[in-house]
């Protein structure tokens, strides 16, 4: 546990008891602060009630005496209207923040006590930064440093080990988490993408790329920006950037060749930013970075490496021994001819396109409650979905949307569904030699309809998959890797 002191014979309150809130509440505690909390259900305030902080309705808050609101990611900031608390902290002139702006309050202090940093460097982006933390995390480690990776994946900032001089933070951000930080510092910050999300919460795409942006304003002088150039909010942000920001200034692409950047061409990942342009490795075929839109994750990840000093020759090696993430296009098993992929990950139409584009024929399970753009923007992949299994609040809309593309079957329920994908795939098999069908648990829309997450969702159909074919699954596990290992984090689903 990292304790924050910087509130220290202070009164701060803390709204919404998830991972991070508790987190939260321990670190204040542990730097002699006195902390109010409170949360929409009873099981968060009696766990904020156990872990020592004082669990009262808002309304009964000091909000006279109040130094900050630690806010919960979770809870509306802005849109589609700011929450009742939140009002509440801007009439009483209280400051609202995040347990990431907790996190730069203790490594400021760790500065003043010590007079070294630990570094820190942070990814955002709209799809693939749980993979490019990951990721980064582990060539960071086989490359000879020590990191420490939390945020929006895995362990909460303030549950990690405090500081020490060869420490470095890797750091998944989300929208919501940028949004309420305000000092953090960073060595190097990386924005791989924006596409339309979470609009519910930000109002308007332009609005949501400003908040992933001020990701680099966090920076240090010499801290390196890593950006995505392959779509135009990207292409903008690397030409302000370069205008005007001290330190290097990374793209990132994947597909066409840069003057100066790591870029990703038929697969290969080179380096640009050295005097001679060098090959780093083919990224085809590896295990645990599927398909090819991770091959943009792959090229951010190395860009990071190289901006801390990172030795690019061991990068390599490192790259193989990559386990990939739980729920992102990955193999539950196979049994009877068929093939089993989570992929609960893919809360939007851009993220299900990365594991459609991966397999034929497909037996898609899809559905749940549908993100603003639904799933018109698939059309291109369903000529490969044999059938579509359609489950969640989402199942007419996006039946309409298949209607005379593809057949449809209404299950309503995952476990319908996964019954249902099977029989029909299994019935498929030896119908195309040397092709084995796949049943796609591909969502392409968030799970609160009936989960809390999409972790719970994804460790559901893993369930399923298992309790229907049982003895008859095989490959379920991947293969071992040394390397921080994120967790399964039930707290959010944040862009």
């Amino acid at each position: 546990m990292i304790p924050v002191e910087s509130f220290a014979g202070e009164r701060i309150a803390i709204f919404g008891m998830g991972r991070s809130g508790l987190a939260s509440v321990r670190s204040l505690l542990a730097g002699n602060a006195t902390v109010y909390a409170w949360d929409d259900g009873e099981a968060g305030r009696e766990a904020a009630r156990k872990a020592g902080a004082r669990a009262q309705e808002p309304e009964a808050w000091p909000w006279e005496t109040l130094k900050a609101l630690v806010l919960a990611p979770g809870v509306p900031l802005t849109h589609p209207k700011p929450h009742e608390v939140v009002l509440a902290a801007r009439k009483a002139d209280v400051p609202i923040i995040g347990d990431v702006e907790l996190f730069a309050h203790a490594m400021a202090a760790h500065r003043e006590q010590t007079g070294a940093a630990a570094r820190c460097v942070a990814i955002t982006g709209t799809n693939g930064k749980s993979t490019t933390t990951a990721l980064s995390a582990h060539l960071l480690q086989r490359c000879g440093f020590e990191p420490q990776m939390g945020g929006n994946i895995g362990r909460p900032l303030l549950d990690l080990d405090p500081p020490t001089d060869k420490t470095v933070y890797v750091l998944e951000l989300s929208s919501f988490q940028i949004d309420l930080t305000h000092s953090l510092v960073l060595d190097a910050a990386v924005l791989l993408n924006v596409s339309a999300d979470h609009l519910d919460r930000h109002g308007t795409i332009e609005a949501y790329a400003a908040v992933k942006g001020r990701i680099f304003s966090f920076l240090t002088e010499a801290g390196s920006a890593i950006i995505g150039v392959d779509d135009g909010f990207g292409q903008a942000r690397c030409t302000a950037l370069r205008g005007g920001h001290t330190g290097p200034v990374v793209p990132v692409s994947v597909g066409k060749s840069l003057g100066t950047g790591i870029y990703v061409i038929d697969g290969t990942l080179w380096d640009g930013t050295v005097s001679q342009c060098a090959q780093v490795k083919n990224l085809q075929g590896l295990k645990g970075l599927p398909g090819t839109h991770n091959w943009q994750n792959a090229a951010a990840a190395f860009a990071l490496v190289r901006a801390l000093g990172g030795d690019a020759s061991m990068v390599d090696a490192a790259f193989e021994t990559f386990p990939g993430l739980p729920h992102r296009i990955e193999t539950v098993g196979s049994a009877k001819g068929v093939l089993f992929v989570n992929d609960s990950k893919a809360t939007n139409a851009e993220a299900a396109a990365k594991a459609l584009v991966c397999f034929d024929p497909i037996f898609w399970i899809a559905g749940g409650r549908a993100k603003s753009d639904g799933i018109d923007g698939l059309s291109p992949y369903f000529r490969r979905v044999r059938k579509a299994f359609l489950i969640g609040e989402a199942q007419d809309v996006f039946a309409e949307t298949l209607e005379g593309r593809t057949t449809v079957a209404l299950c309503g329920t995952l476990e319908a569904a996964v019954a249902a994908a099977s029989e029909a795939a299994f019935a498929a098999v030896g119908e195309r030699p040397g092709v084995q069908p796949v049943v796609l648990f591909s969502p392409a829309a968030a799970s609160f309809d009936q989960f809390a997450n999409f972790e719970v969702r994804g460790d559901v159909f893993r369930s399923l998959v298992a309790d229907l074919v049982g003895a008859d699954l095989v490959d379920a596990e991947p293969d071992e890797a040394e390397g921080p290992q994120p967790t399964s984090t039930p707290h959010r689903e944040s862009a």
